[in-house]
């Protein structure tokens, strides 16, 4: 949408310009654009329209209550909140969760993490690059018809892989398998084979994905669209502390500077790392390197504290991966990009090595006979404490802090979703687009188009 206002006591004309929604994203937001009098991107703000305030809902609620509430604030990433919030409740009851617990709470994990980067890769995102520039066949449906054959494969693959995380968390929107202390039920060896069965043929798959990205979606990224949105920044992400590999559910958390060094620290000290900050245009907060002790700017010239977190993040973080193809991916990807590597664009193609190390993971998981163990549950009692819980969302680094009474009811709750740490990041690469791609006032289709793209990079 277009809006053109008169300058107050001048004859030149000032227009503004909204995008809204910016579609193709997993969420609600918008995009504010102010040209100057050249007709140059003068002022450009990324707004997050979903409001503030679940961390209050919590308050004064039963901590073992907080996993279900917050698996139902998100219909992205509710696997990961509700893993999220049983890691808070434990650190505050001291709960420690046994092996197979831990096991099939990991499989839940890559398995969510599977569907959400197929959706995003290929339908989302996907028509970006693979349907042409006819805005109106710019989604889902310009897929299928411009190539059905591909359509089908993806949504029946995501479907099945969905159904496998029902099957094993018991629903794949607000699941409710993962308790304190645990899992809420052991794995029958029939649903290992059931599962198994299901994640040979998302490995299969994860393979095809990757071969046809590089056949035909790779090539014009890192060409035409290489330099799109681009920004310099630092990066955030978990790794392993045995082997700094890439880890999406235990680990320290590994804080990069944009010129490679980088400091580790664990979830429950993020507060001494991790800075918020609150812009008076957004709803949203602001995350920042507090530990670098520059403070905080978005400033493209002269950015302070910026760091970005989700696939690209991960992957520039890691020393290395601990599944075989994704490794390979990740060796040719480190010598092409260098690390940390900087451009917006390579977002899609950090998802898709972790697709196939999810793929992976998950066979090597469903490969373990310690994942049937009858013993996946240790008793929760409450108490007072301070609970911090952290894994990694597709989206980015998710951290749950509660602390409880004596009676185990949540007396404060802080949350950092993954999509929060980007919001800065988002909000510059946004920015350099338009910058870069506004010229005199001419504002077409498809320059808005690249500006969304800039967006949807970051899986917002």
């Amino acid at each position: 949408m277009l809006r053109q206002t008169e300058a107050a006591r001048s004859p030149v004309f000032a227009k503004e310009i909204i995008i809204e929604p910016v579609t193709r994203i997993e969420g609600r937001a918008k995009i504010g654009i102010t040209l100057d009098d050249t007709g140059s991107a003068a002022r450009v703000r990324f707004h997050m329209t979903s409001m503030r305030g679940f961390e209050k809902f919590l308050v004064g609620r039963p901590a073992e209550e907080a996993p279900g509430i917050l698996a139902c604030i998100s219909g992205v990433c509710p696997l990961q909140r509700h893993l999220a919030a049983n890691q808070a409740v434990e650190g505050c009851f001291g709960t420690k969760v046994p092996p197979a617990g831990r096991l099939l709470r990991e499989l839940s994990q890559v398995l969510a993490h599977i569907g959400s980067k197929t959706l995003h890769f290929f339908f989302l995102a996907g028509p970006d690059y693979l349907v042409d520039s006819n805005r109106y066949a710019r989604n889902i449906f310009g897929i299928v018809g411009q190539d059905p054959e591909l359509a089908k494969r993806v949504m029946q693959t995501r479907y099945r892989a969905q159904m496998m995380l029902e099957k094993l968390a018991g629903r794949c929107i607000q699941p409710d398998a993962i308790v304190p202390g645990g899992f809420s039920r052991p794995m029958s060896c029939l649903e290992r084979d059931e599962l198994y069965a299901g994640a040979l043929e998302q490995l299969e798959f994860a393979g095809f994905a990757v071969e046809f990205a590089k056949e035909r979606v790779f090539p014009r990224l890192e060409t035409e669209l290489m330099r799109l949105g681009d920004i310099e920044s630092g990066f955030l992400a978990m790794v392993n502390t045995e082997d700094g590999s890439l880890s999406l559910s235990d680990g320290a958390l590994r804080l990069m500077r944009p010129d490679g060094s980088f400091h580790e620290f664990w979830g429950r000290e993020y507060s001494d790392f991790l800075g918020e900050h609150v812009e008076p245009w957004s709803y949203s907060k602001f995350h920042y390197a507090q530990g670098w002790g520059e403070g905080f700017s978005m400033d493209l010239d002269n950015p302070l504290g910026i760091y970005r977190t989700n696939s690209l993040a991960r992957i520039n973080v890691a020393d290395c991966i601990s599944t075989p193809l994704a490794q390979a991916e990740f060796v040719e990807f480190r010598s092409r990009f260098g690390r940390p590597a900087q451009s917006t664009m390579l977002y899609h193609r950090a998802r898709l090595i972790e697709l196939l190390h999810c793929c992976e993971k998950a066979v090597e998981l469903l490969e373990d006979p310690r994942i049937t163990a009858d013993h996946v549950r240790n008793e929760a009692v409450p108490r007072e404490g301070r609970g911090v819980g952290c894994v990694e969302s597709p989206r980015g680094t998710l951290i749950h802090d509660y602390s409880t009474d004596k009676d185990g009811f949540i007396t404060r709750a802080n949350l950092i979703v993954g999509t929060s740490h980007n919001l800065a990041p988002i909000n510059m690469s946004v920015t350099r687009a338009a910058r870069d791609l506004i010229r005199n006032g001419e504002v077409t289709e498809q320059v808005l188009n690249r500006i969304e793209m800039a967006v949807r990079a970051y899986n917002p």
